[in-house]
């Protein structure tokens, strides 16, 4: 009997190829075949980072590749601006990928067997069309929170509500971003400004606006919406990486050297720019509070030149604080010597912090990060926030408190509360795999009937 071909397709940025690649291991581990999609440009930056023969994969988890339309960049470290890529990808994506389904299914290019179903992020809803000529049910798989995902759905409203776009930009500053959202579908206590950054837009021809609307209203053509989350939160082998750069092992044995619950973990994501200022702040601020830190500076981190950390920081941190490029995140997220993270907080690495018992400080950069703010320190109570205009006496402040100071103490306490949840969640025969293997069930035993 021939096993079940899923194609799993990410939107090409760390974070969503990160979740990808967890739910293709899962489908995997259950016997599929999985064929994983990723643009040349990410296919190329993955090979740098884990080595030449590191996406062979295995006979039966295999990668594929399709263009992102977009022309070679500078700099082939860097994160791709992801405006411009999904405007790319919306206008080119379609015809590489309707071809590379063509010779998946055809058995003069193919030695497995035909596609079966689909699993792509939903912002890669262009794949959706491809699908539907060849009869393949293809699922969108969401790895932003529910909660995120429901601005997104509702931006329509936002704009008959006269919300979006700003009359112009003195709604930024004259207090409108505290207006009460109140009207959305399970979701309390939320403002303006805690809805996705997109929608502080005096434009109404913003093109990511119209491009979330886009990719929202194609989300009722899916077969069904996998969301990265477990029920909780949302009340009222070989290994395969998917690192986009090399991770630097020697991190975990510079926290082994560290006592438990001493060490402040550092990492603003993937596609986060800051300001050299920003830098420095932050950078003083973790020096200032004596404690110990692990910081990741991606190499394209900051605005132009990234030098700026001067000698005399680096004097002063010896021994307490670590700098590296990438690190493997969950690994050091468990390790017993994390006290917390302070975070962008995109939902990967909130959802990870929480998984991990982990509190967090969070410094919300865009997008679905700030709704992740909110309920983070709101909502869930593991959070702290920091002001957008960061000082480094408030980042040396936050950090005391949540090392040592009664806030800190109760926010470890709920993560590890939430830390249980996610456990008995994702345990075999918890509702996260019941839902998931349900919905795969569904919709193929719906194929089989349609033929």
């Amino acid at each position: 009997m021939e096993k079940i071909h899923v194609v799993c397709v990410p939107y090409p940025v760390q974070s969503h190829i990160s979740a990808m690649m967890k739910l293709a291991k899962i489908l995997h581990s259950r016997g599929f075949h999985i064929t994983f999609v990723n643009t040349e440009f990410n296919h190329q930056r993955l090979l740098n980072s884990r080595g030449p023969d590191s996406l062979k994969g295995l006979p039966d988890f295999r990668f594929e590749t399709i263009p992102d339309g977009l022309p070679p960049p500078t700099n082939p470290n860097a994160s791709q601006d992801f405006v411009a890529l999904s405007i790319s990808l919306e206008k080119n994506g379609l015809e590489p990928f309707r071809n590379l389904i063509y010779k998946l299914n055809n058995r003069k290019y193919s030695n497995v067997s035909p596609v079966s179903f689909i699993v792509a992020d939903s912002f890669m809803s262009f794949t959706l069309q491809a699908a539907k000529e060849f009869g393949i049910p293809e699922i969108l798989y969401c790895p932003i929170g529910f909660c995120a995902f429901a601005c997104f759905l509702h931006i329509p409203q936002f704009i008959q509500r006269g919300l979006v776009p700003l009359k112009d930009e003195s709604y930024l500053t004259n207090g409108h971003l505290d207006t009460l959202i109140d009207w959305i579908p399970g979701m309390k206590d939320i403002r303006f400004r805690d809805l996705p950054s997109f929608v502080r837009t005096t434009n109404p021809n913003a093109a990511f606006l119209h491009a979330a609307m886009i990719e929202m209203g194609r989300t009722y053509d899916a077969a069904a919406l996998i969301f990265n989350t477990f029920d909780a939160l949302e009340m009222e082998s070989q290994s395969l990486g998917s690192n986009l750069w090399k991770e630097d092992r020697k991190c975990l044995d510079w926290l082994d050297s560290k006592e438990s619950n001493s060490v402040i973990y550092v990492n603003f994501g993937s596609i986060t720019i800051m300001t050299t200022t920003q830098l420095l702040e932050f950078a003083w601020g973790l020096a200032n509070s004596k404690r110990n830190f692990l910081w990741i500076i991606r190499p394209d981190l900051v605005a132009g030149d990234l030098d700026m950390l001067p000698p005399e920081f680096i004097e002063e941190i010896k021994g307490s604080g670590l700098l590296a490029s990438w690190c493997p995140q969950e690994d050091v997220l468990n390790h017993p010597s994390i006290a917390g993270f302070l975070t962008h907080c995109g939902w990967n690495s909130t959802l990870e912090s929480l998984s991990s018992g982990v509190p967090v400080i969070c410094w919300p950069f865009m997008e679905d990060q700030l709704t992740n703010c909110r309920y983070s320190c709101h909502h869930w109570g593991v959070g702290m926030e920091i002001d957008s205009n960061v000082k480094r006496d408030e980042v040396e402040k936050v950090v005391r408190e949540l090392i040592q100071g009664e806030k800190g103490m109760n926010m470890k306490k709920r993560a590890m509360e939430w830390k249980k949840k996610a456990e008995e969640a994702t345990s075999a025969g918890s509702s996260s795999f019941v839902n998931l293997e349900k919905i795969v069930m569904e919709i193929l035993a719906s194929k089989i009937t349609d033929q």
